[in-house]
């Protein structure tokens, strides 16, 4: 599709934003359908006002979940909350505020209820915690991270500052499915302005803090004195107001692109469907930015919670898997303090040329199951020197070796860009052209096969011994595994290798579809023929 038939059809299909608002404080959903009760996956509660899936009803039951869970706990610190820029964030924001008041819970919002990214939220949580014994400080972040505009989200980071594991959400799912099967009649809840008034609601700076603190983290010094020309395109999202304290505190050359905050995203290029998303891993998406790509020495834009990167060098868009490896290899050759024992961590369906680079430099990889939960605990110790997923999220350690973040960060990854190109003259994709000089070219796919709610979990039930095939693609099969290498943990799925190429197969929370993660060390010829192979495997797998 061409470019202005996308932007016309975009204009199309533009949300009617004042509709939404309105079916997120009218619509009602009924538990007795599974796609209208509360959900957390991989990152926290989503859905629609439109399909009934999210909502005011949702978010007060699990906003008094989220209190009761909090007491039960031990946990009385500060309720750190952070809200991106979709439309049904700040509604959701107010709502949540006015059952955390109620149940006596210390929020604290960002002033004059701005914005704040996925990570602020992150070392808010974990500054505050490290400097107090108790009580113990934990967070919400209100996003659906880069879904179109008429999703809405809602995510618990608990006192270790990152995604909360399954332990965790699914109590508070189910006590919160509870809640809305009892008609609300368990919440506490008060007016919005009488909770504002209350001693439980501060308003603070998230801004100048996380801006500061990124100095233990970045090298500035190599970036302000290199001459670096930057662009950042926040895309609309939460990081619009953090860009300029950047530029201004670190002395820095960064040009911001596009100030706009537009809970429709109507300025955004269409993605390859023609729809709305603010995905900074997408060429369509990034288009803005790619077309400007010759004015700067290095650019990058993130989607509307900044927990994602996107990173433009003159050649175009990175892609997120040739980014991650070169940060790896960056990273653990520049961070002198860092332990030697500390390893690189990725999660199954991350490239394997992420392999080579950890291999090539001396450390060890830590391979995980899908979702950024997995890597918290090793970035709290140390172990890990640096988390990172395929799609295009990350963090890693302060340059002493302690922690930064416990979820992805979108800043330092664009930053960590600018100190690469700076300390070594080239940029990331000058140095993952070396890499492929090295080990070869990689051809990476994800792509969707249709399946029913059955067959999805069959496939998250699979053993090794389901793959009956000796073979992938023409060469003989290494593994056949359904945990995670680095940590044993189930893989929901499947992954099987083999010496040139590799697939992964995971059904999807959402949709009646499961995912194929592929990768091929050889060609693009290659890689078609495992993601065929691999529908056969998985297919006759699951129908056994």
């Amino acid at each position: 599709m061409h470019y202005q038939e996308r932007k016309i059809m975009a204009r199309v299909i533009l949300t009617n934003i004042p509709r939404l608002v309105t079916s997120y404080y009218t619509e009602h959903p009924d538990i007795n359908y599974r796609e209208q009760s509360v959900s957390f996956g991989t990152s926290g509660h989503r859905g629609s006002p439109f399909k009934r899936s999210f909502n005011e009803d949702h978010i007060l039951a699990i906003s008094q979940s989220i209190s009761e869970y909090r007491k039960m706990n031990g946990v009385n610190g500060p309720l750190f909350i952070g809200m991106d820029t979709h439309a049904l964030s700040e509604p959701a924001l107010r709502t949540s505020v006015e059952v955390f008041a109620a149940n006596g819970v210390e929020v604290r919002l960002q002033s004059g209820f701005g914005y704040t990214p996925t990570p602020v939220v992150s070392h808010a949580i974990l500054s505050w915690n490290s400097s107090h014994n108790r009580p113990a400080a934990d967070g919400v972040v209100i996003t659906p991270s880069h879904n179109p505009p008429e999703d809405g989200g809602f995510k618990y980071d608990p006192p270790s500052g990152g995604p909360a594991g399954t332990d965790i959400t699914s109590a508070i799912e189910k006590r919160a499915n509870e809640i809305l099967g009892t008609c609300l009649k368990d919440v506490k809840r008060m007016d919005f302005n009488r909770a504002l008034s209350s001693s439980n609601v501060a308003f603070i700076d998230y801004i100048v803090p996380y801006v500061r603190g990124l100095g233990e983290t970045i090298d500035f010094g190599a970036i302000s004195g290199s001459g670096l020309k930057m662009a950042a395109d926040p895309m609309g999202g939460s990081g619009v107001h953090f860009w300029e304290p950047i530029a201004d505190i670190w002395g820095l050359n960064i040009e911001i692109i596009n100030k706009d905050v537009d809970p429709a995203f109507s300025f955004m290029p269409p993605d390859h469907d023609g729809k709305i998303r603010m995905d900074c891993s997408s060429p369509y998406a990034m288009a803005n930015l790619v077309g400007l790509k010759d004015k700067y020495d290095i650019a990058f834009g993130n989607d509307p919670d900044f927990d994602r990167h996107g990173i433009v060098t003159k050649k175009g868009l990175m892609p997120p898997n040739a980014y991650l490896a070169v940060a790896i290899e960056y990273l653990f050759t520049h961070r002198p303090d860092w332990s030697d024992n500390c390893m690189a961590g990725k999660t199954l369906v991350s490239s394997s040329m992420i392999d080579k680079a950890v291999g090539a430099i001396g450390r060890k990889l830590y391979e995980v199951p899908v979702g950024f939960k997995w890597f918290v605990e090793g970035l709290m110790s140390g172990m890990l020197g640096f988390g990172g997923e395929e799609s295009a999220g990350a963090t890693f350690l302060k340059k002493d070796g302690t922690v930064w973040t416990t979820d992805k960060d979108g800043f330092v990854m664009d930053l960590l860009a600018a100190e690469i190109t700076a300390v070594t003259g080239k940029d990331p994709a000058q140095h993952y052209r070396k890499l492929t000089e090295s080990f070869g070219e990689s051809y990476y796919s994800r792509r969707d096969a249709p399946a029913t709610h059955e067959e999805k979990s069959k496939l998250k039930k699979l053993s090794p011994s389901s793959v009956t095939a000796e073979t992938l693609a023409g060469e003989k099969i290494t593994a056949k595994m359904t945990t995670a290498s680095g940590n044993g943990a189930p893989i929901d799925g499947l992954k099987v290798t083999a010496e040139n190429g590799w697939f992964a197969a995971r059904p999807s929370g959402t949709e009646e579809i499961y995912k194929i993660y592929a990768e091929s060390l050889k060609s693009s010829e290659h890689l078609d023929a495992i993601n065929e192979e691999a529908r056969e495997i998985v297919s006759k797998a699951i129908a056994e």
